[in-house]
């Protein structure tokens, strides 16, 4: 098929909306990640998909803290340069989505996931959220003991922090992400705060345990049937630290005993095939602690796989 056949075919269309922040973060590196993944060929691989591109948005983030120390009240770093950003994306995200469009948001950090979901809580009546991590994002302003940003992006969407979606886009709805379509995947890093959570909240999470037990094919077929109950659409939140450090190594903070490279891109076509997905966000891509670009490489690639490419 010639590359002109290849365009007219497309019936889909998503939007790219690049977010270079990462003061949500530990270190300095994830506000690369988007350069990084065009720069590896992200166009290249959207071009194998059924998508067509029909725009294209850098968001314009603060780059540096206004503080110097960047701390707020309750020793939240970087609370002011967060809410600009997620403010920022969230309309980004409501708008594209109201066009039609998948929104496809390359971070960052994982404190972009926050304005991501504040953007479609305000398009969806009920959102499910499928959550590749190795860490489950629940910590609050109390529990995390360096007030990082990007290790609350769950908590969050579940108002379970002081921080809320509705500051974010005041046309975020209120219940639109419920606990019970809500699903994280390869978490294998817990906090005792965000495992008291889980357990007292009953959110569904499959570990590298439940992984290794079940397959990832009986994993995802569960969590579509959990996120996709009852739901407009889903969510996909993947942040690269999800997979093993022998294959992304480009994270800030490694976890060994990862998600492989065949177990992710099945993990990713799975999801593909049932044309639930309504928006993604792709996280945590370190360019400074990358190795060659591979991470940045493997994460382009499991766009493609997410967007529906097949190998025939």
């Amino acid at each position: 098929m010639t590359e002109s056949m290849n365009t007219a075919s497309r019936t889909k269309k998503l939007s790219l909306i690049h977010v270079p922040f990462g003061l949500g973060a530990g270190r300095p590196g994830t506000e690369e990640g988007p350069e990084s993944m065009v720069q590896i060929g992200l166009m290249r691989q959207l071009r194998k998909t059924a998508f067509e591109v029909a725009s294209e948005h850098k968001v314009k983030v603060p780059a540096h803290p206004a503080a110097a120390n960047g701390e707020q009240s309750g020793g939240v770093k970087h609370l002011a340069e967060v809410k600009e950003m997620g403010t920022l994306v969230a309309e980004q995200v409501s708008l594209e989505a109201s066009k039609g469009h998948l929104p496809l948001v390359l971070g960052g950090d994982h404190s972009v996931t926050i304005g991501a979901l504040a953007g479609m809580a305000a398009q969806a009546g009920k959102l499910g959220v499928i959550y590749f991590d190795a860490h489950p994002g629940l910590q609050t302003e109390e529990s995390h003991p360096l007030g990082r940003l990007g290790s609350m992006s769950l908590a969050v969407a579940l108002g379970k922090a002081k921080l809320k979606l509705a500051e974010l886009n005041r046309d975020a709805r209120e219940n639109a992400i419920d606990k019970a379509n809500v699903v994280l995947i390869g978490v294998r890093d817990v906090e005792p705060e965000e495992r008291a959570i889980i357990k007292a909240e009953g959110i569904t999470v499959f570990t590298m345990h439940e992984i290794d037990r079940m397959g990832i094919e009986k994993v995802i077929s569960k969590a579509l049937e959990i996120a996709g109950n009852g739901t407009d659409g889903i969510h996909v939140s993947f942040s690269a630290d999800c997979l093993d450090p022998i294959e992304a190594p480009g994270v800030d903070m490694q976890v060994p005993g990862g998600l492989t490279y065949r177990e992710a891109h099945f993990a990713c076509e799975l999801l593909a095939e049932t044309g639930l997905i309504r928006s993604i966000d792709v996280v945590e891509v370190n360019s400074k602690l990358d190795e060659s670009r591979r991470t940045a490489r493997l994460a382009i690639g499991l766009i493609a796989s997410l967007l529906g490419k097949r190998i025939l």
